[in-house]
């Protein structure tokens, strides 16, 4: 089909879905079905606020913290910037461009896909103020509906003062002048061509344009924009040119703080109640954040990572995740080293090899078949027979061999040959059984490297599972939400806690008591009033190459998770373990919770004996090499 006929085709067929559209819309005028209130209501919205878990406020989501720019404000450039990013043909079409649809049309046939899309900024005025995210055809015929009803009753200065003052530019930002003030600390009418271009080319994909996430492709974004305000004659070629030259200069200026968490939320709260009931509809949210304590964590991870990143690598990076141990309440979540590099959360979105942390679960099975942390088992060269024939031979941390020693010793050593050994003398179908009941994800594989972590987790599942020994036994799933009020102070959402008993307490609190033994090895290191003043349990994790370093604790008040890695994957540095780079963050942490010499409760079946680490050999005082467990 040539060209000339297909053009011809496209306009009859406009036309006639014109006027039925048109005369579909005076019909549904008429019979008052479509409602403008939201519009109103747009101008005098009111915030939804967020409350602590001790219902202080500490953050809201709105529309616009300042107030709404009227058109008459607005530079006039900065009105032909958003034309030209957005609708070449707002002044003249009645809410739908048909100049629009035939022009992307015959682009996205050109390039066989879709490259440029056809809403007018009234139709994108609509799906702000009126639709969900859905995409439909329903939606699609009412949101044609209503920008054309939108444009007889409003004059076109109105649509787009409210479209400006709604847009949305990342980051949470809604409105040009909380974008403008936010970018570089004016108000929108002091803004010069080449950063009302930057406005105008965020809103096409606020997650990839956003100047404070993506400097780089925010700023040629803003070029092409002034390529088509010079297209538009709005400014000329040489203007163009010359602020295309112009640095993307910021204000420096922090973003609030538990930025991830407010994401978190965000993305939340918008699913479940929509974008116009989460920005305007006055809801109350009480979430279970800890603010004292997530501004700890934040400046103790800031100041670590600092430090790694000069001793280590520049592009180290981690989370942050502190859960009450009883409920799963989330007290603390940073999930990176600063939002403006990136709003990936690294608590729930990374996922790597859990390392040793899978540990204390081999062993939790294999005392469930009767093993007692007095048992012992040989540290010693070890081989096994791959199936294409070679050899897997596995290593100790430290590259030494030890002998003969007790589970207890081998757990809280982080010994990997006698994990492996009990994971095979356990079964890989029981330590998969439990791991499974303690919401490990995995893929899980039946190799005898499982003992060793080899299967992924990200923070948030790695510090729900740990948290099982210090709470009995019992799983308990982290959130960070406990009620949603609307308006009118009716509850819409309450969390429902998910507790299952996934280990006896006899079992939980052998293994609890055993992780007691590590904390109780550094200790010794840390000057009295440099520790705390309680008990704790903790298990480390790393990964081949040192890729991955894993710190999970619990005190009876708090446990806390702390992954350190790269974004790549790529290898921390040599000797980079996790006591030198995620233990530091736990222990300000936790030294920040005032614990008042708290201590665990463990089952009171379960009987404490002093034994001899290395044979298992009951001993009747304390002493070097003594340590006390708990047996049944």
């Amino acid at each position: 089909m040539r060209w000339s006929t297909l053009i011809t085709v496209l306009f009859s067929l406009f036309a006639l879905a014109g006027a039925f559209i048109l005369g579909l819309l005076v019909f549904i005028s008429h019979d008052g079905v479509l409602d403008f209130s939201p519009l109103e209501r747009s101008v005098s919205a009111r915030p939804t606020i967020v409350l602590d878990d001790k219902g202080a406020e500490w953050t809201r989501f709105q529309l616009d913290r300042r107030d709404p720019i009227v058109f008459s404000a607005l530079p006039k450039h900065l009105v032909n910037a958003f034309v030209a990013a957005e609708d070449w043909d707002f002044f003249s079409h009645k809410g739908i461009s048909w100049k629009g649809i035939v022009r992307s049309t015959l682009v996205n046939l050109y390039h066989r896909r879709i490259v440029q899309g056809a809403s007018t900024i009234t139709q994108q005025l609509v799906k702000l103020l009126f639709f969900d995210s859905q995409r439909t055809f329903k939606r699609k015929i009412k949101e044609q509906l209503y920008a054309l009803l939108l444009e007889q009753r409003y004059s076109k200065e109105y649509i787009m003062q409210l479209y400006l003052n709604n847009v949305y530019f990342g980051c949470g930002i809604y409105g040009v002048e909380a974008a403008s003030h936010t970018f570089w600390g004016k108000s929108v009418s002091a803004l010069t061509v080449d950063e009302a271009a930057v406005l105008a080319g965020i809103v096409r994909s606020p997650g990839s344009y956003c100047p404070l996430l993506h400097p780089e492709g925010s700023a040629k974004r803003r070029n092409a924009v002034l390529t088509k305000m010079a297209r538009l004659n709005f400014v000329t070629e040489d203007e163009s040119s010359s602020y295309k030259t112009k640095p993307l200069i910021l204000a420096t200026h922090a973003l609030d703080h538990a930025a991830h968490v407010k994401e978190m939320l965000r993305q939340f709260l918008e699913e479940r109640f929509g974008r116009q009931k989460l920005y305007t509809g006055g809801m109350v949210v009480k979430t279970t954040l800890d603010t004292s304590l997530q501004k700890t964590a934040e400046k103790a991870f800031k100041q670590q990572i600092d430090l790694l990143r000069k001793t280590l690598r520049n592009n180290i990076d981690g989370g942050v995740l502190s859960i009450d141990p009883r409920t799963g309440a989330i007290k603390v979540l940073v999930g990176g080293y600063n939002f403006k590099e990136s709003q990936f959360n690294r608590v729930v979105q990374t996922s790597r090899q859990i390392g040793s942390l899978i540990k204390p679960l081999v062993y939790a099975a294999a005392l469930e078949q009767g093993k007692s942390f007095a048992d012992t088992l040989i540290d010693e060269p070890f081989g096994l027979e791959e199936a294409h024939g070679t050899i897997w031979a596995p290593n100790n941390y430290n590259l030494k061999f030890e002998g003969r020693m007790t589970l207890a010793r081998a757990l809280y050593r982080s010994n990997n040959i006698v994990a492996i050994k009990t994971l095979l003398e356990t079964g890989y179908d029981r330590v998969l059984e439990v791991s499974r009941q303690c919401h490990l994800q995995g893929p899980f594989n039946r190799y005898p490297s499982l003992a060793l972590g080899c299967l992924d987790g990200t923070l948030n599942e790695a510090t729900a599972f740990f948290n099982i020994f210090a709470n009995n036994g019992r799983y308990v799933e982290p959130y960070a939400i406990e009620w949603v009020k609307d308006i009118f102070g009716t509850k819409i959402y309450r969390h429902e806690r998910q507790e299952i008993q996934v280990l006896s307490p006899l079992i939980s609190g052998q293994v609890a008591k055993a992780l007691m033994l590590a904390l109780k090895m550094v200790r010794k290191w840390y000057p009295a009033g440099a520790w705390l003043e309680t008990e704790a349990l903790s298990k480390t994790g790393t990964t081949n190459d040192c890729r991955t370093n894993w710190y999970v604790g619990s005190t009876p008040d708090l446990t806390t998770g702390v992954y350190i890695g790269c974004d790549d994957n790529t290898p921390l540095g040599k000797n980079s373990y996790p006591l030198r780079t995620a233990f530091p963050i736990w222990l300000q942490v936790h030294r920040a919770c005032n614990h008042e010499h708290a201590v665990f409760v463990l089952d009171p079946r379960l009987q404490m004996v002093l034994i001899d680490e290395m044979s298992g050999r009951r001993v009747s005082q304390p002493g070097d090499g003594v340590i006390e467990i708990a047996i049944v």
